[in-house]
This record gives structure tokens, sequence and C-alpha cells, in this order.
């Protein structure tokens, strides 16, 4: 049978994408929800009134719309008893935590990053952070994005900050975090990972994480040209998803690195 998969935000520029990528997979599109507030106009496929109409229609639904509708998507499926594939960024600790709960009764994977490069960039940046000593290299994440995102920083130079935190045994709370410097600051803290943001343009997705040592630096970069990237990985997740076990997975588990 062929899994129908369901878009919220169907008419928004990500919306569109995972439209197109859900029937190059040749899955079914149940159809999708519009953003509060948009405008109605031609979408790709059936436009339902509401997430419970959306999830009561598919078997897996892809929400890469706002931070602030996860809790309830989340909520959404498991009432439903449906698989979701969630990619916002920005989710609080409280919604962090609603998804999980959810993802105790459904199958929901929840990634920072879709792209199958960064998930590789995730796991060699904790592999490097296990080599190479907090107390001598000090680590250093810098990203860019399109001056319209709102989160700062983004979902996926957090990822790498929680990558590099694990490597070093520690989390990213206890190692601590310094970004946004300005001014007289004094100097850098030991442990500590550096964030840096940026935005301008159109730049889809850049994200550079810096080992920084008195003899030598290293740099791993990684740069997205097309957001299909991450609407090729999000279906691909919807696939996997289908007749998982109730969990909250991420692309790790998707692309068999877990």
């Amino acid at each position: 049978m062929t899994i129908r998969i369901g878009i919220a935000g169907i008419a928004g520029r990500m919306g569109r994408l995972l439209a197109e990528e859900v029937l190059a997979a040749g899955a079914s599109l149940a159809g999708g929800t519009l953003r509060p507030g948009s405008a109605p106009r031609e979408v790709p496929g059936p436009v339902l009134p509401d997430a419970a109409a959306l999830f009561a229609a598919s078997d897996v639904v892809i929400d890469f719309t706002h931070a602030s509708a996860a809790a309830g998507h989340a909520a959404a499926a498991a009432q439903a008893g449906k698989a979701l594939v969630l990619g916002s960024s920005g989710l609080s600790v409280a919604d962090e935590a609603a998804v999980a709960e959810a993802a105790r009764r459904v199958p929901i994977v929840y990634a920072a990053n879709f792209a199958p490069g960064v998930n590789l960039v995730l796991a060699i940046a904790e592999r490097m952070a296990a080599a190479l000593p907090a107390d001598r290299y000090d680590a250093e994440i810098v990203e860019m994005h399109h001056r319209q995102k709102v989160d700062a920083p983004s979902g996926t130079a957090i990822a790498l900050g929680r990558a590099v935190a694990r490597g070093r045994g520690t989390t990213l709370e206890e190692a601590g975090t310094e970004s946004g410097r300005d001014g007289h600051t004094g100097p850098r803290r030991t442990g500590t990972i550096g964030f840096a943001a940026l935005r301008g343009g159109q730049v889809v997705g850049e994200h550079s994480l810096i080992f920084a040592a008195a003899s030598e630096q290293i740099v791993l970069t990684h740069r997205s040209f097309d957001r299909r990237v991450y609407a090729t990985g999000a279906v691909r997740a919807a696939l996997w998803l289908k007749s998982r076990a109730p969990g909250l997975y991420d692309m790790r588990h998707v692309l068999g690195m877990a």
C-alpha cells in the first residue's frame, strides 16, 4: 500500500518543495494545511482545514512550519496515531518535551537538519571533539542564513554545539556557550563553545565548526545551495517511518548511523 504523506504549510516555499519530492518518491500526497493568516492560493494537493484533518488523511505528516506549531502538531500526531517528521527549528525546552511525550505513542523523526551531508558532519564533529582536548582547542561555530530566518543560532549550529559537547563527555549547557560578543568581553573562557550567527541575502545555509589551537586550526564546513536537499531528506525520513515503533528518532537513524 502506498504511504500517504501530508504536509503542514503546503503553500509555503518548503511546503511546495516537499510536495514535489513526495510525488517524485512515488508516495501519495494526502494534502496539506495552510499557515494561519496565509492567503489561499493554488497548491499541489488538497487543502485541509486543520491539523486534525491532515493527520486523519495521512500516514505521516511533515512539518517544517514554525516552532510555535510543533507542540500542537506533535499532540495531533499522538491523538491520531500517525507518524510525524518535524523539521522546525527554534523549539523551546517545553516544545521539545511535548514532542518527546508524543513520541511515546507514535514514531517521530525530529532533526535540526535533514541534509545527509550535515548529519555526517555532526558525526565527524563529535569524533573530532573527542580527539581534540577542550583545554587546548577552542570550538567556534559560525553559521549564515538568509535574512528572513527568525531564530539564532540556527538549529543546526546548536546541533553542532551539542555534538562537540558529547564528544567531550559533557553537555552544551554544562560546557557553557559564548555568543554575541560585543564590547569589552574579557578573554575567552576555556572549554566553552562559541557561536556566531550571520544573516543576509538569500543564503540557504552555511555552517562551519572551527577548532582553534595555538599551533593549528581545523575547519569543518557544510554549505547548502538548494532547499530541496532538506525536502528530499524529510521525505526519505517519512518513508523510513512506515511501520516503525513509537519513539523519538533523528536522521542518524534514517541514515543507518545509529
